[in-house]
């Protein structure tokens, strides 16, 4: 591989390079090889053989332990703020996401007050946000029943596309659509070329489910049931082939809903789904009771459920793994009274997705190039970001020096969202990062350097 990169890319003034980084493991293109950077203005102008030393001010050299890859992209993070600064904040999560490698986050339209349901929303937002954020973040929208005529002005200021519920969301200012309003709103979103993405739970199902109370388990489990999921997305599978819009299914959790988008797919709907680290690396059985650091909505499921999602990622059924960070304060997930059915809902993952998985994968055999795929080019291809998530002429620069076969235990002290609480304290990930650069700036532990991104049309 590195001979084959001898005449690609070369930089004619090598003298204009910022920064070059010479790495004897390196991956681009799917393939661990070797190779020398240049990067000039945040971008990346040269690939050439590791032997070469570019002609820049500054020659970072690694260590063969570590693996330089593409900076992850995490498309599903609720940073809820403003509103819910409590919960967590721009500060917090893009440092978050820092430390795990992750330079790319795009931050969900809710829970935040005002939720991102018109321009002067995401303008409140984009204030907020701006010079606080450690690593580059973007927007979704949201879709609601009295907010489809501000969704072309959301695409036009930038969001990457919307997102709706079909049943509660949780919050009252954040309410779901019918199966008669997605379809209106699939029909809008189609024309602007948009994509929709949906919390795919039917609300008649958990309306006839047990409901959720106590410290069992299993008994929340029940309350939220695979069948609950296939039923959405049966829905917006019709809405999608009917409307011709791009959709998108969030945090699938189930094999009964990775079989339906697999058909879907076969059938040329124009359809796309994720999952989440705590799907594929937590299951119901291995849960104690009494413990809401784990309840999430859908909920994790056996272990059963939890194979087939890893091979529908295998097989191209589900495109991507995004966190869905979704934090809240201690005294909501009500841990000390361990009530699943009163404790909020939401896993806090960011900083420890992607160790979480790669820890699994290598139990299973699965490659870190497919890790990076789903967790790193597959978010961006989604929210259509070709700067972002991989090794290339003209990417940005965002690259982490990864220690991928040094293992390490989460504690609370280097936990760096808002709150100490996630379902993976104590547990044993592998990964560790290094050194880390947000298009070309090796980011040091308090340094803002990310921006605002918007969706190019």
């Amino acid at each position: 591989m590195a001979s084959e990169l001898a005449g690609v890319g070369r930089v004619t003034n090598r003298q204009l390079l910022d920064l070059a980084i010479r790495a004897p493991r390196v991956m681009i293109d799917g393939v661990e090889t070797s190779a020398a950077l240049g990067i000039r203005r945040g971008t990346v102008v040269s690939i050439e053989p590791f032997e070469v030393v570019p002609l820049a001010p500054r020659v970072v050299t690694l260590e063969a332990d570590v693996v330089l890859i593409p900076g992850l992209v995490d498309t599903h993070v609720h940073i809820n703020e403003p509103g819910r600064t409590e919960w967590e904040g721009f500060e917090s999560a893009t440092a978050a996401a820092a430390a795990a490698g992750v330079t790319t986050i795009i931050d969900m339209p809710l829970n935040s007050l005002p939720p991102t349901l018109t321009a002067a929303a995401l303008a409140t937002k984009r204030k907020v946000a701006r010079g606080r954020c450690h690593v580059d973040v973007g927007f979704w929208g949201g879709a609601v029943p009295t907010n489809l005529a501000d969704l072309p002005d959301l695409f036009a200021d930038g969001v990457f596309g919307v997102k709706c519920f079909l049943q509660d969301s949780g919050v009252p200012e954040f309410p779901p659509l019918s199966a008669t309003e997605l379809l209106t709103a699939m029909r809008v979103v189609a024309d602007i070329g948009g994509l929709m993405l949906v919390h795919a739970e039917d609300p008649g199902v958990l309306h006839v489910s047990p409901t959720p109370q106590g410290r069992s388990y299993a008994a929340f489990v029940d309350s939220r049931p695979d069948t609950a999921e296939a039923v959405a997305i049966a829905t917006v599978i019709e809405a999608s082939a009917a409307t011709g819009c791009r959709a998108h299914i969030v945090h699938l959790s189930s094999a009964a809903g990775a079989d339906l988008v697999r058909r879907a797919k076969a059938a040329g709907v124009p359809i796309t789904a994720e999952t989440c680290p705590h799907y594929l690396t937590l299951a119901a059985e291995t849960i104690p009771d009494g413990s809401p650091q784990f309840k999430c909505c859908p909920p994790i499921r056996g272990g059963a459920d939890q194979d087939a999602l890893w091979a529908a990622l295998a097989d191209g059924t589900i495109d991507i793994v995004v966190t869905d960070h979704s934090p809240s304060t201690p005294e909501l997930k009500l841990l000390e009274v361990g009530d699943l059915g009163l404790a909020w809902g939401g896993i806090a993952s960011l900083q420890f997705g992607f160790a979480a998985v790669l820890a699994q994968a290598t139990r299973r055999g699965v490659t870190l190039a497919d890790v990076l795929r789903w967790m790193s080019s597959g978010p961006a291809d989604l929210a259509g970001l070709p700067a972002k998530g991989r090794i290339a002429i003209g990417a940005d620069a965002d690259l982490v020096a990864l220690a991928d076969g040094e293992r390490f235990t989460v504690t609370t002290e280097s936990i760096k969202h808002r709150h100490p609480v996630t379902p993976y304290l104590g547990a044993e990930l592998l990964g560790v990062v290094r050194r880390r650069w947000l298009r070309g700036t090796e980011l040091q532990d308090d340094m803002v350097a990310g921006q605002l991104l918007r969706k190019q049309s």
